[in-house]
Order: structure tokens, then sequence, then C-alpha cells
């Protein structure tokens, strides 16, 4: 069975930048490793706004997907049993289905799908 890989951008308090790389080198992590995805927490700022990691994170994801570097990108507020693109999703990481954030709205998190 394929497991979601799973990487908490928020340790240690770093910038926008700091993540963003960590982010990009946990996406080449997971493909050589051949996870069919990569859960992110990115928080969703102390505002309760959309803070500085998860706003550069989804933005360079979405850029991600647009150019084919990664098959779909789910935001944890949409990730539910009602959504497309989660039972798309399934198809490619059945394990999905068990993830503790499914229908939970939880906008500090993002999948991506590889």
């Amino acid at each position: 069975m394929k497991h979601i890989r799973e990487i908490n951008l928020e340790l240690g308090r770093p910038t926008a930048d700091e993540a963003l790389r960590r982010l990009k080198g946990e996406l080449w992590a997971a493909k050589t490793m051949r996870a069919p995805v990569l859960k992110i927490i990115h928080g969703y700022g102390s505002s309760g706004k959309g803070g500085r990691i998860r706003t550069a994170c989804r933005s360079y994801l979405r850029q991600a997907r647009a150019s084919g570097q990664v098959r779909d990108v789910i935001c944890g507020e949409d990730f539910s049993l009602f959504s497309e693109a989660t039972r798309q999703a399934f198809c490619v990481c059945d394990a999905l289905r068990r993830d503790r954030d499914l229908d939970n709205d939880n906008n500090g998190v993002t999948f991506v799908i590889l």
C-alpha cells in the first residue's frame, strides 16, 4: 500500500522563503521516493487570514500544477468527499480515505498529488 508523505513546514518558525526552499526539496524527495501524495502542513497564519508560508506555498504549487510538475493540488479546506479532485486522488492513494483532515475544512494543510 502506498503511503502519504507528510511534512511540517512550520517547524522551527521559518520565514516564507525558507519554508518554500524546504518545500521544493521535499517535493523532489517525494518524487524520487515515488510517494503518491505529499501532505504539507503550513498553518494558516496567526491572523487567520492566511499566513505568508501558506500563501507562498500555495502560489508555488499552483504554478507547479500549471506547468505539469505535479498532478494536482488540493487545499485542506477543499479536501472533502464532496470534491471531485479528492475522489480522483483516492484512486492514486487509497490511504487518503483515512487521513484525519478529510472533511475537516483544515486550511492549514495542502495535499499535492504527484
